[in-house]
């Protein structure tokens, strides 16, 4: 994610689809040839995964040094380390909170602790577009109950996760604002009001290009467990 989206975008996505192909023929006959074949598909993805996944760590681990240069070495300083390292990566990557520990020679579960208990902080990497449901009262009343559905079932993820391609994440908001236009979705900081299920579909497909919802997927899930 940290650098690497253009890979991931690209990586990700042939990925889902090998493994769903592969879901696909295992109820069917497959020769030897196949068999090898899929094999060798599935090793390759999963190298190339390893392998950004490493870079991530990687460029986590750099950015986060040159952060914490930045902050004294006191126990005061772990929430604005935290909230810096999430401004420039996105998130709260585990490698960067370990070099946070380390440099304020706490241990590491004190730092996911303060992670985890503040709603402000994520610890999986954000979609490339947000969807943010307003569920304030104005939105509640007209809808909007209905309205997170349709997104949950269109990207086939819940409040709090990230699709695993990582192009959309979807979560809650209190109140946007945009009262008079309840229900609201933003889309990338975009209000959109008055909507419908049907329309969810239309933002998807005007916004995107894309149909969702023929096949659900389980995402990342962004929440504190």
């Amino acid at each position: 994610f940290i650098g690497s989206k253009p890979l991931l975008s690209s990586v990700i996505p042939p990925i889902l689809r090998g493994i769903k192909l592969g879901r696909r023929r295992i109820s069917e006959p497959m020769s030897e040839p196949q068999c090898h074949s899929l094999q060798k598909a599935t090793e390759s993805a999963l190298i190339v995964v390893w392998e950004v996944k490493n870079q991530e760590e990687k460029v986590a681990r750099r950015k986060a040094r040159d952060i914490l240069r930045k902050f004294k070495r006191s126990r005061s300083s772990l929430i604005p380390i935290l909230q810096q390292l999430q401004l420039s990566l996105g998130y709260l990557p585990r490698p960067a909170m370990v070099e946070a520990a380390r440099y304020l020679r706490i241990p590491e579960i004190q730092v996911y602790s303060v992670a985890t208990f503040y709603n402000q902080f994520r610890l999986v990497p954000p979609g490339k577009h947000q969807v943010r449901v307003c569920l304030g009262t104005a939105c509640h009343t007209k809808g909007g109950q209905l309205i997170l559905e349709a997104w949950e079932r269109r990207l086939g993820i819940k409040p709090g996760q990230t699709t695993d391609d990582r192009e959309f994440d979807l979560d809650i908001v209190a109140c946007v604002g945009c009262c008079m236009m309840a229900p609201v979705t933003v889309v990338d900081g975009v209000p959109e009001g008055k909507l419908s299920p049907t329309k969810v579909d239309g933002i998807l497909l005007s916004k995107f290009g894309r149909k969702f919802g023929e096949e659900k997927t389980q995402g990342r899930d962004n929440s504190k467990v």
